[in-house]
C-alpha cells in the first residue's frame, strides 16, 4: 500500500526527494517515518512525522541535513536529502501506523505498512 520513489545515483553533497504515496487511500490518520537498510547492516530509522505533521523527529546522523514533510491531499510524504554523504548509501524505506499521537518514533516496531524501498546511493 506504501510506494516509494525518488532513490537514485548522486554525488557527495548532492540532494534528493524521496515520496511515500499511500495508494488509493487516505494518508492523514497516519504516522509516518523513514528507515533504510545498507548492506550487512540493520535497518535503522531515519526520520518520521507525526500524523497531524506538528512534530518530526530525525536521526542525530542527518540532523540538519535532512527535512520530512507531508501533503495529505496528495496522499504523500516527502524526505528532502541535503548534503548527502557516501555513508547515506543505502535502501530507503517508508512505513505508516495509524497514529493520532503527538510524538513519533523511530523505531520499525512501531510501524504496521511498509514499502519496498528505494535505492540511494551516494557515490563520485
Amino acid at each position: 500500500q506504501l510506494v516509494e520513489s525518488g532513490g537514485g545515483l548522486v554525488q557527495p553533497g548532492g540532494s534528493l526527494r524521496l515520496s511515500c504515496a499511500r495508494e488509493g487511500l487516505p494518508l492523514d490518520s497516519y504516522a509516518v517515518g523513514w528507515f533504510r537498510q545498507a548492506p550487512g547492516k540493520e535497518r535503522e530509522g531515519v526520520s518520521c512525522v507525526t500524523s497531524s505533521g506538528e512534530a518530526a523527529l530525525y536521526a542525530e546522523s542527518v540532523k540538519g541535513r535532512l527535512a520530512i514533510s507531508r501533503d495529505d491531499a496528495r496522499k504523500t510524504v516527502y524526505l528532502q536529502m541535503n548534503v548527502l554523504k557516501p555513508e547515506d548509501t543505502a535502501l530507503y524505506f517508508c512505513a505508516a501506523v495509524y497514529s493520532r499521537s503527538s510524538v513519533c518514533l523511530l523505531s520499525d516496531l512501531a510501524y504496521t505498512y511498509w514499502g519496498r524501498g528505494t535505492q540511494v546511493t551516494v557515490s563520485a
